[in-house]
């Protein structure tokens, strides 16, 4: 097995990762599925084509959100649940975009190759372990990886990378480097930009524009943040589709919106700004009542409701609480 640090080449991290599998091996790729995890999952078992026995690709979540429904519809993407799929003769587990205590349907597993960008913890061990926080993207890496391999991405592969670094950089107005900037020009000319379109278009459709309705009646500002809370919801996930959306306003230089899905005040952070530090916000306005943090420009916050008791007693006056530890920060 290679060492969990691995050769800082691209060609030296590629042969050690085809030295972390065997031929033999049956494989199986599993993602908190959106689109950066899709297709980097998608990359890694193209990457596996001939070196291994068998590829599997796997979710532990719902998928809600609408573009990326739309991402798996226009580019035919089989992608089951793991506890609907046949996993008895998976002999290597790997996994991209995520670690293990990301979710809990990821934290019981024995992972072999692990690929992300989001900041590692600094217990996981892995025979092959890949990274690189610095990315706005693990699309971006994935796609140095083929590079690497000599493999030139198919339309439906390419297609799929250039919107997870599309996505996951927020058309670069997110955290990221120049390497993200290369990967996305070399995969340009290989994507059928049409599909992007369709996948792009489908953020307000039938379903969600009660949600956008009662968005536009709750919005307010704070200064230069625009801050909407939603109550309660039925899909966490109509959240952070608002705050993209209102980001987009003209005055808006953060945006944040919260709601109550299931037992837990779900707030989601959005910023704009060079100097800002949306991961950090959430981590010094919500830390300690429960998980929070992310990345400079797009953060997240979960907190269990019980543990709001000595924060608020009346659980309706939760959009004014928020609000108000928002003119406070």
């Amino acid at each position: 097995m290679p060492p969990p640090v691995q050769a800082a080449t691209h060609k030296g991290r590629y042969e050690s990762l085809l030295n972390s599998i065997s031929t033999n091996d049956v494989v199986c790729i599993l993602i908190v599925a959106d689109p950066d995890a899709i297709a980097s999952a998608l990359a890694l078992k193209r990457l596996f084509w001939r070196k291994v026995k068998k590829t599997l690709i796997c979710r532990v979540n719902a998928i809600k959100r609408s573009d990326n429904l739309a991402m798996i519809r226009e580019l035919k993407i089989t992608l089951p649940y793991i506890t609907k799929a046949d996993t008895s003769e998976v002999t290597t587990w790997a996994m991209v975009d995520s670690q293990p205590h990301h979710h809990k349907s990821l934290s019981n597993t024995n992972f072999r190759i692990i690929i992300d960008h989001h900041t590692p913890d600094p217990t996981l061990k892995a025979p092959f372990k890949d990274i690189r926080e610095e990315y706005g993207a693990v699309s971006s890496i994935m796609t140095e990886y083929l590079r690497a391999a000599g493999i030139t991405p198919s339309t439906k592969l390419a297609t799929a990378l250039f919107y997870g670094i599309k996505t996951d950089t927020d058309n670069f107005a997110r955290t990221s480097t120049y390497d993200d900037v290369k990967a996305f020009r070399y995969l340009y000319p290989h994507v059928n930009i049409n599909i992007i379109k369709k996948i792009e278009s489908s953020e307000i459709n039938k379903k969600n524009l009660d949600a956008f309705r009662k968005a536009f009646e709750e919005l307010q500002f704070i200064g230069d943040t625009a801050y909407i809370h939603m109550g309660e919801v039925k899909d966490a996930d109509s959240l952070v589709i608002l705050a993209d959306f209102f980001l987009k306003m003209a005055e808006a230089t953060w945006c944040i919106v919260s709601g109550v899905y299931g037992k837990k005040l779900i707030i989601i952070l959005r910023n704009t700004g060079f100097r800002l530090d949306a991961g950090k916000l959430a981590q010094r306005l919500f830390g300690k009542l429960g998980s929070a943090g992310g990345h400079k420009n797009a953060a997240r916050a979960e907190i269990p409701l019980a543990g709001l008791a000595d924060e608020t007693d009346d659980l309706s006056q939760l959009g004014k609480y928020i609000a108000d530890k928002i003119k406070n920060r």
